[in-house]
């Protein structure tokens, strides 16, 4: 499987970095692109360089190299994650602007007919990211904002970000054992 992954200036940019260890667990190759926003957050947040991000990667891509393979229909991969998506991101997105390389190669992701998978973590949402995220549903995007389950009854914030990795996972049809699947109940 060949995946580009794409983090953004969004709060929860640990949902993109786990994604990435997984990714390189798995053997999954990974085309790695990370806005300059997301490269505070990261640090921020996670207390993590952009080198380190890079390290998880098979390849890594400058935000503003539109010269890049993914800037390209005819560059193959199996599809393309967002995560975390922020909504300004979302928004070029659903409205077509490919100023840079994460909203151009999200945009030949959609015309190539192949999964994109977007993680907002914005709450609450306005009508318009609502409708922007509807349009880009419409438009074949997969919309999986990060609520995790709390079924499989997590003991740690690393369980809950499993849970929305796996469920990236999930809609790529990459097998995984990142969280419990709800198995029903018996009361």
């Amino acid at each position: 499987m060949h995946l580009i992954v794409a983090i953004t200036g969004s709060s929860g940019t640990v949902y993109g970095v786990r994604l990435l260890e997984i990714c390189h667990q798995l053997g999954i190759e990974v085309d790695l692109i990370v806005s300059k926003a997301a490269k505070i957050i990261v640090k921020l947040e996670l207390e993590k360089s952009v080198e380190e991000l890079q390290e998880l990667a098979t390849r890594s891509y400058s935000c503003e190299d539109l010269a890049a393979p993914s800037a390209s229909g005819s560059y193959r991969t199996d599809g393309m994650v967002i995560a975390p998506c922020s909504m300004k991101t979302l928004g070029a997105i659903a409205s077509g602007v490919t100023a840079d390389l994460i909203s151009r190669a999200a945009d030949v992701t959609l015309k190539q007919n192949r999964p994109l998978v977007l993680v907002p973590r914005e709450t609450p949402f306005n009508l318009i990211h609502l409708e922007n995220m509807a349009k880009l549903r419409r438009a074949g995007a997969i919309i999986l904002p990060a609520s995790p389950a709390f079924y499989h009854k997590p003991e740690k914030i690393s369980d809950l970000v499993d849970f929305i990795v796996g469920r990236i996972l999930d809609v790529l049809g990459v097998e995984h054992q990142l969280y419990q699947r709800w198995r029903g109940y018996k009361g």
